[in-house]
């Protein structure tokens, strides 16, 4: 009888009592001692015990077998308490005396085996195997993978829906691994989240669900493949309650990775008295999860691409009723030039400008408005703004409670996070006296027709930061000659690509620069001076102008 003591590379370690024969040392799961280290050959070496000796021989591996620190050439005769050194692992042979033997009728427990390894080695051609074995044996293993890969590709290709494609993965699982039970996991939110996506049992319907999370951190975190002899001898295993309580002792489970990382991982267990896996079974598990993998991934792609196509048409059509409820074309009104434009940032804009005639064309109406926020939400906001805008000038109410009455409105309808700024004026068409109201929007400016110009500053509150705010009007007399500029933030606020902003300065020297023109002319001018000033930075905001002239006399 002989006592074996195995210490493991991580320093945990377990006794055998055998009472001779030979020993197949390894980590191959058919070996009789077989050891969770990843730099084992899969047959590494051979123990032979009988009552009048001991022996150990190396079976060619990779590494080499140590017998004392010494590297064995041959077959070496063991002496009692020797050491022998395969890898990173040492075994310790020692004969028992007849007064240390233990009773005939205990049973020895058998040592569980958990083996982790990288799935690019595993899937590596086998030139790269580096485990000692004969070319033969690697290429058929290799032929076999590749011969399952041909498989699943051909099982999985098409176009199906993510479900459907599942399924089918479980299926190739049960075909070549004949588990009890099986699970797909696919990321799920944070770091190291996952989800059940799919799950199988060999009785029918949908299996226990095993979520183990020392399976994760190892097997999808790690990108390891992982293969476990008997679940409940490994102590990484001793707080995975859900593992064991489904009656799991022998598992495999590989990533689903592709370029960008790993997407999830293939979970797949029985009993051991039902199907004990072997390292095989973790190779065929790794290729298949790596050809799963790339179908999931475009699946996932496929779907994606619909979902943008969708998206896309959507805000072409909010876009296209966006521009329904901008001005088509200004009014032409004796005595005055007008201008209005609006490019939105993001296809979609949440700027608003109004230029029209009310009271028979006695007055002009200018309005500009920018809500907080871009894209969709902010559009959505624009359009019901401009609808109250429209109603309430319509019954020719004065600009202060015109802004009164939507303000109340959106405030209302409205989450707390949005507002919006907003400038709006009435222009008496024959005296040139304009009345305006300023809701925080940036200050418009008035240059005068010498040159001298002023801005017009806030009156009030944005709209829908107050239930009950109150708005005073401001008034000035537009001569001859002076031209009102209406801008949102997107024009000053553009970037070069030193990060600097237009600016207000920028604005005000480009619009005087460019007023001997028309408005038209104008604006073209202003739009130049922002292109040679952004140099190809993407503007941040929207871009909204409106101009009005009183032409001279």
């Amino acid at each position: 009888m002989y006592r074996l003591k195995v210490v493991l590379p991580d320093g945990s370690g377990f006794e055998r009592d055998v009472s001779g024969g030979e020993l197949l040392i390894g980590r191959a799961a058919d070996c009789d001692l077989a050891l969770a280290d990843p730099y084992l050959s899969r047959h590494h070496a051979r123990l032979r015990l009988t009552d009048a000796s001991a022996q150990v021989e190396d079976l060619g591996s990779a590494n080499g077998t140590l017998v004392n620190g010494v590297r064995m050439e041959s077959t070496v005769e063991l002496r009692d308490g020797d050491v022998i050194r395969v890898s990173d692992t040492e075994v310790r042979v020692r004969r028992l005396e007849d007064g240390e033997r233990e009773p005939a009728d205990r049973p020895v427990e058998p040592a569980g085996m958990t083996m982790l390894k990288p799935v690019g080695e595993l899937l590596a051609e086998p030139g790269d195997t580096g485990d000692g074995a004969e070319p033969s044996d690697a290429l058929r293993d290799y032929a076999r993978r590749l011969k399952l890969l041909h498989e699943v590709h051909q099982a999985l290709a098409g176009s199906i829906e993510l479900d459907e494609l599942l399924g089918l993965i479980l299926e190739g699982v049960f075909t070549h691994l004949r588990p009890e039970a099986a699970t797909v996991f696919l990321r799920d939110g944070g770091e190291g989240g996952v989800r059940v996506a799919a799950s199988r049992s060999a009785v029918g319907g949908a299996a226990e669900p095993m979520v183990s999370q020392t399976l994760v951190d190892e097997v999808m975190m790690k990108q390891q493949a992982a293969i476990a002899i008997d679940a409940r001898t490994d102590s990484r295993f001793a707080e995975a309650g859900s593992i064991l309580a489904a009656g799991a002792r022998s598992l495999v489970a590989a990533p689903l990775v592709d370029s960008t990382g790993s997407l999830g991982m293939i979970v797949a267990h029985s009993r051991l008295k039902t199907r004990s896996f072997q390292e095989e079974d973790m190779e065929l598990l790794a290729s298949l999860a790596g050809a799963a993998a790339l179908h999931i991934r475009n699946v996932a792609l496929a779907a994606a691409a619909v979902e943008h196509e969708r998206l896309e048409a959507e805000l072409k059509m909010a876009r296209r009723l966006q521009e329904s409820i901008l001005p088509k074309e200004l009014p032409a009104v004796a005595g005055y030039e007008l201008f209005g434009g609006n490019i939105p940032s993001r296809g979609i804009s949440g700027d608003y400008y109004q230029v029209a005639t009310r009271r028979d064309g006695r007055e002009i109406v200018v309005g500009l408005a920018d809500v907080c926020g871009k894209g969709m939400g902010a559009s959505l906001i624009a359009a019901t703004l401009e609808a109250v805008w429209s109603l309430v000038l319509e019954e020719g109410s004065p600009p202060a409670e015109v802004f009164a009455r939507a303000n109340r409105f959106l405030y209302q309808r409205t989450p707390p996070d949005k507002f919006a700024t907003a400038f709006l004026a009435i222009v008496d068409v024959e005296s040139g006296v304009m009345r305006y109201v300023n809701g925080a929007h940036n200050p418009p400016l008035l240059i005068r027709a010498g040159g001298e110009y002023q801005e017009l500053p806030a009156t009030g509150f944005a709209l829908a930061m107050l239930p009950d705010a109150d708005y005073e009007e401001g008034e000035i007399a537009l001569a001859p000659g002076d031209l009102l500029i209406c801008y949102t933030d997107g024009i000053v606020e553009a970037a070069s690509p030193d990060e600097e902003q237009f600016g207000e300065d920028r604005l005000v020297e480009a619009c005087l620069a460019g007023r001997g023109g028309s408005i038209a002319e104008l604006d073209a001018s202003l739009q130049r001076a922002l292109t040679e000033f952004t140099r190809g930075v993407p503007y941040g905001d929207d871009r909204t102008l409106v101009l009005l002239r009183r032409s001279p006399a």
